[in-house]
């Protein structure tokens, strides 16, 4: 099947040629034109005169993987703003080092090729400014959730806003429910119970980082009416973080007052 004339072009690198070739099929399912490469040394070559709309790199290849082309692609202006779409075969951690290393995305190879092609498709459209991918796509098809046992919070946060995301975070923390929405990557409005805007990021992630168990899911494209918050998402995190701490050396002050005689 191939693509029609003037389809988004995803550059997609990867040494496993029957794993790439599924990929790739599937991706043309969703509207894609595929250049496929096995070598991320020569595909960086074809960046200056075929640029594509985004780059599937595997993180396992023998000279360079995404992680390694992170770096190289955001130094320079003309390929600063390509997507970087990881691909491996790792857990949370591996997603978030992705996004350290200046990775836009992360998907898992070992999911079937349809899923991950959908999930780039959704990517995509939720970078796009202005365009709300619910309103054509169900809410488990535009869904990012995991467990806050293996990612805190503010790794959620920090990979949502390196990809620009606009969305909504669904939390869920012990007796927390909170909401936190993004437009391109700015925390834009936030509720948790009676409170708003920067207070509630604040108790937000205070209360996940103090919760045994937790969980998130960050919904693509959903907005807020009006805007609440005005600092920045590492202005916010430093501050709770920041707050968590003194309120944990309060407590252990107190507790040992208390055993004094």
């Amino acid at each position: 099947m191939n693509a029609p004339a003037g389809s988004p072009r995803i550059l997609l690198i990867d040494s496993n040629v029957y794993f790439a070739k599924k990929l790739g099929d599937a991706l043309k399912m969703q509207g894609f034109d595929v250049i496929p490469s096995t070598q991320a040394t020569y595909a960086l070559t074809m960046l200056e005169w075929n640029v594509p709309a985004a780059i599937l790199c595997a993180t396992n290849l023998r000279e360079m993987g995404a992680l390694e082309m992170a770096p190289i692609l955001r130094a320079d202006p003309k390929t600063l703003a390509i997507p970087l779409i990881a691909v491996g075969a790792g857990g949370d951690q591996a997603l978030l080092e992705a996004y350290r290393v200046g990775c836009d995305d992360y998907v898992d190879r070992r999911r079937p090729a349809a899923d991950i092609a959908a999930h780039i498709r959704d990517f995509l459209l939720s970078r796009q400014n202005g365009f709300q991918p619910t309103q054509m796509l169900s809410a488990a098809e535009t869904a990012l959730s995991g467990s806050l046992s293996h990612l805190d919070l503010p790794g959620v946060i920090q990979m949502l806003a390196q990809a620009h995301q606009t969305g909504a975070l669904h939390i869920n923390a012990g007796e927390l429910d909170g909401i936190i929405f993004l437009e391109g990557g700015e925390i834009f409005h936030a509720e948790c119970a009676s409170l708003f805007g920067d207070e509630a990021v604040t108790q937000i992630i205070k209360a996940c980082q103090g919760a045994p168990q937790g969980v998130y899911k960050f919904i693509y494209g959903a907005t807020a009416a009006q805007r609440t918050v005005l600092r920045s998402a590492t202005d916010l995190l430093l501050d709770a973080m920041r707050e968590l701490d003194e309120d944990q050396r309060d407590a252990a002050r107190d507790s040992v007052n208390k055993e004094s005689p």
